[in-house]
């Protein structure tokens, strides 16, 4: 018989890192070599310390059972003592950390902690697209919050209209940045933590970035911010970090009402993190941080190698302080969609275009900087054998 969707599904653009893997491997299906710098997927292995630790684990007859949904309080811990560390912001493991399925789990399961069907929700774009998702799953209204060059790709609050204010539930934000590779200064979150005190809207911050830096650059944490527990929830994730993105761990902090909304949504949804991943977690957290530091070296080298590289056919691009994207302006005459089709078909070489993160990323393509670095070079090699003219 004929199946009906639910209408929700039909309201969804196709996902866009699924569009690539496929456009991928149709070209690959044609016998032609693609260089791979779409999807943000560390191609570094996770470090050795961290798969030992997971192996001890596995071991134990003790973790092949249904963990706790909020995790170990052991992780929890962890988690606690690295922000302490890094950012020296005190947390309460027990209410004030709670352990995820990643940070993608979390970021969809807290919306429906928070968002009632009619709810605006203010959504940076272009921005990861699972924000929007799933504000559209739970019906909540999305309403744009442009991020420009001109305003270093920073939402301006003060072009809120009050009329969207009075309504606006939840911010969703992110930084450092995807896809932009955009910093916030301290002085934006104090700002923004005055704006939402004010308005009464809970702020969602995304932080998975923020060991992804480079020339020494350190970003902050929103909860550094006084009062930013009154309001907020940050979320964090040993993906990018630790090359675990396979491993599906991360958590949420901050506020420990919101938490407590999400870890109920949670225990109707999934049935937690398996333990031995979180053992590895806290290795992953507790042990030797010199692994981060050489994974930062890679990726400036590489970001390097390209930013160098592009700008030799005259793409006009920055360098990022943070996350391993460059966010690059196509050249004249093309958009988006245009700019990456041609870089396929005359390159083979994979891009993101900026239209697929929101209409405000029309203008952009996004380089992942997670492909070996003589994948880099030789990327920049096609790209300066082509002649590179406008479109017809």
């Amino acid at each position: 018989m004929p199946i009906k969707p639910a209408e929700r599904i039909s309201k969804l653009p196709p996902y866009l890192f699924a569009e690539l893997k496929r456009l991928k491997r149709e070209t690959q299906q044609r016998g032609i070599d693609v260089i791979e710098l779409g999807e943000g997927d560390p191609d570094l292995p996770t470090p050795e310390h961290i798969v030992r630790a997971l192996a001890e684990a596995a071991k134990d007859p003790t973790n092949h059972r249904y963990p706790s949904y909020n995790g170990l309080l052991a992780f929890r811990q962890a988690v606690a003592e690295w922000y302490k560390k890094r950012f020296d912001v005190t947390l309460d493991p027990e209410e004030e950390v709670l352990t995820i399925i990643g940070a993608k789990d979390g970021i969809a399961h807290i919306a429906w902690a928070l968002i009632d069907p009619g709810d605006y929700v203010l959504v940076p774009n272009p921005a990861y697209p699972v924000y929007q998702a799933q504000v559209l799953f739970t019906g909540g209204i999305v309403y744009d919050l442009p991020l420009l060059a001109k305003n270093d790709f920073l939402p301006d609050l003060s072009r809120i209209a009050s009329k969207i204010l009075s309504k606006a539930k939840v911010i969703f934000l992110n930084y450092p940045n995807n896809p932009t590779g955009a910093v916030a200064p301290l002085e934006f979150y104090r700002e923004l933590i005055s704006f939402a005190r004010k308005h009464k809207i809970i702020i969602i911050n995304d932080g998975i970035y923020s060991e992804i830096t480079y020339d020494g650059y350190k970003p902050v944490s929103l909860m550094e911010i006084e009062g930013a527990k009154e309001v907020a929830v940050e979320f964090h994730s040993l993906s990018k970090t630790y090359n675990m993105t396979g491993w599906r761990i991360g958590w949420a902090c901050g506020n420990r009402e919101i938490l407590a909304g999400l870890l109920k949504i949670k225990t109707n949804c999934d049935s937690g993190v398996f333990q031995a991943i979180q053992y590895a977690g806290i290795a992953a957290l507790t042990g030797p941080q010199n692994c981060v530091e050489k994974n930062r070296k890679i990726y400036q080298e590489r970001r390097d190698i390209l930013t160098e590289g592009l700008r030799e056919v005259e793409f006009k691009v920055e360098k990022p302080k943070a996350t391993f994207y460059l966010w690059v302006p196509v050249l004249s005459g093309y958009d988006s969609i245009g700019m990456a089709k041609v870089l396929l078909e005359r390159c083979s070489i994979l891009v993101t275009p900026g239209i697929g993160f929101g209409k405000y990323g029309e203008g952009y393509i996004r380089f992942a900087l997670t492909a070996p670095t003589e994948r880099i070079k030789e990327a920049v090699k096609r790209i300066k054998m082509v002649e590179w003219k406008k479109p017809r």
